[in-house]
């Protein structure tokens, strides 16, 4: 047995010479260097956290609705048309004041029902051109909702519910990312693992095999014996060469994951340990993200209905206007030349719309309720999740137990089988057993390990204490 600890000492050292060599100045790899690395380089976790940003910016777009908007306008018209006209002259009839000052037509006589007055007067006619060319209007408006029915202030509150969803969309997305990252980590340990436990194993069926091809020259031990060493061998070379494509792949898939190049070469722990959660904890429900972006969408959907109930109410505005004309030519004298000021109060009150409005707001009352229930089916599927969760992570403590028992007895059945064949009590197929015992126990143990490690993980996510 101390041969083969030799030889299982001797493989991880080897193994580990080359990384390290090319990573002297790099930092080791741990589980929450590795969280930590994907949080901050995941694409995931960037684009959740654009989200968060873009809802935020909609909070503050919809906030202005509350205030009064102030618009600058101008006009200028520049125009080579003009109106010209020609009033002929005529004869104005006169009046004159009576005894209590009123002023009565001055008739000399009628003839035929047509009046005939004293006096005259003589208007000689004249010539009007009028210009618009040149003329400007330059202003402000002031726009002030008063009510609208309510479309502002339930807008704004959705944009505030779209807000707080990002963000827990965001936390969600964290627990996936801290999910993610932990399966690649435990993998590519688990094997690194597997890798040095076939590179072990292939160094005890090369020591046999060079034992009984020995024992073979010496004519001791049968063709028949070094054939099965041989196919023995050969399937520790495959199992080896698996191993490290296995290697490379779990490494390729771990610097995705945290965001590094995917041929860098990482240093990780030596051996997945057992988890150390301790009590385990109970599960909130609460503080799943899930379960409260269900809760936000049926707030949001209810705000739904208030935005469809405003587009049939009254609704009250205000609006002031200030402005200054200068143009407009008569004869060559401007005529505008000043600043104006206006105020309007603008009431708009829907009367009949054929139902429109209150079939609009059924429908949004349904999402609501059909969102409520989405909720409720996703407490059930929560719940089983969680219990999924705890099942698996309690196998895997148990696992674990069970592989280091069985791992400890196939090292004592190996040594035992060692010591038997060198005494020629034990045949070479007994010891080729044994060796696949070790191999595989040692194998199923860092299996175990890795995979409670992993179960741990996705518990507490289930849980909402990730």
């Amino acid at each position: 047995m101390t041969r083969v600890l030799h030889i299982v000492t001797a493989c991880c050292l080897m193994m580990a010479v080359l990384p390290v060599a090319s990573l002297s100045a790099q930092q080791l790899l741990t589980p929450e260097l590795s969280r930590k690395l994907a949080l901050e380089n995941n694409k995931q976790m960037a684009f959740a956290a654009g989200n968060s940003e873009k809802a935020a910016y909609e909070v503050k777009t919809h906030r202005v609705n509350f205030l009064p908007r102030i618009t600058a306008t101008g006009n200028y018209l520049l125009t080579t048309a003009s109106l010209e006209k020609t009033i002929p002259s005529f004869y104005l009839p006169t009046y004159v004041p009576d005894a209590g000052g009123q002023l009565i037509p001055n008739i000399l006589t009628t003839v035929d029902g047509v009046p005939l007055f004293r006096e005259y007067a003589f208007f000689p006619g004249m010539e009007l051109s009028l210009k618009p060319n040149n003329t400007y209007v330059a202003g402000l408006r002031l726009e002030q909702p008063i009510y609208m029915g309510g479309k502002i202030t339930a807008a704004y509150r959705m944009a505030r519910i779209g807000e707080e969803m990002a963000q827990l969309h965001e936390v969600k997305t964290r627990a996936e990312v801290i999910l993610q990252a932990d399966e690649a980590y435990w993998t590519y340990v688990e094997t690194l693992e597997l890798e040095k436990t076939a590179c072990a194993y292939s160094e005890l069926v090369a020591h046999l095999q060079r034992d009984v091809e020995n024992g073979f020259n010496a004519g001791m031990i049968p063709r028949n014996d070094l054939l099965k060493v041989q196919v023995k061998m050969n399937e520790s070379e495959l199992q080896l060469m698996k191993a490290q494509h296995g290697v490379r792949l779990a490494r390729m898939n771990l610097c995705h994951v945290i965001g590094l190049p995917l041929n860098s070469e990482v240093v990780v722990e030596s051996a997945p340990e057992s988890p150390a959660m301790g009590e385990v904890p109970l599960p909130d429900l609460d503080a799943r993200p899930e379960y409260v972006l269900l809760s936000k969408q049926i707030a949001l959907k209810g705000m739904q209905a208030d935005l469809v109930k405003s587009d049939f109410l009254p609704r009250v505005g205000i609006a002031g206007n200030m402005s200054y004309v200068n143009g407009l030519e008569l004869n060559g004298s401007k005529l505008l030349d000043n600043t104006t000021f206006s105020a309007v109060i603008s009431v708009s009150i829907p009367l009949f719309h054929w139902g429109e409005g209150r079939n609009k707001v059924h429908g949004a009352e349904s999402e609501k309720r059909m969102a409520e229930l989405q909720r409720d089916e996703l407490v059930e599927k929560m719940n089983l999740e969680i219990e999924q969760a705890l099942q698996a992570y309690n196998e895997s403590e148990a696992r674990v137990m069970l592989t280091s028992r069985s791992l400890g007895q196939a090292e004592e059945n190996l040594r035992e089988s060692r010591d038997r064949y060198e005494t020629g009590l034990e045949t070479l197929s007994g010891l080729l057993e044994a060796q696949t015992m070790w191999q595989q126990a040692h194998a199923e143990q860092v299996r175990a390990r890795s995979a409670a490690r992993i179960s741990e993980t996705r518990y507490l996510k289930a849980a909402g204490r990730l």
